[in-house]
């Protein structure tokens, strides 16, 4: 019979962790960047955020993925307008209430590929 082991908790980098939240990594606070994130501790911050990983979601900066997310565009597109940073709300929101030509083009380019997606996707259940 082999002595038991106690299994070590999951952990992951704070990069992963802040990936997982939505979050800029570098946005928060230093004990979060500083050392690993476990599973546990993950599960916790999702289902109780503390204030300032709710502010950071609320107000940013935000990843490009969701800044992308926001403005109903893909990060390729956001790269082609020259968006190459986070952005807070305030701004995305300012883009939003503006809606440049590229930020139309860019939503019409993420609407027809959205819809041909569906498309596809419809077509393998049927076949």
């Amino acid at each position: 019979m082999s002595p038991s082991r106690t299994k070590t908790p999951q952990t992951m980098k704070p990069a992963t962790a802040a990936k997982k939240l939505g979050i800029l990594l570098s946005a928060a606070p230093a004990e979060f960047q500083e050392g690993p994130v476990s599973r546990n501790e993950l599960n916790a911050l999702q289902a109780d955020p503390p204030p300032w990983l709710a502010d950071l979601r609320r107000e940013g900066p935000h990843p490009r993925q969701v800044v992308a997310a926001k403005l109903r565009v893909s990060a390729s597109g956001l790269a082609r307008a020259g968006i190459t940073g986070p952005l807070t709300t305030a701004e995305i929101e300012d883009l939003k209430a503006e809606n440049p030509d590229w930020l139309e083009r860019e939503q019409a380019i993420q609407a027809e590929v959205r819809k041909e997606n569906l498309r596809l996707k419809q077509q393998r259940a049927k076949a």
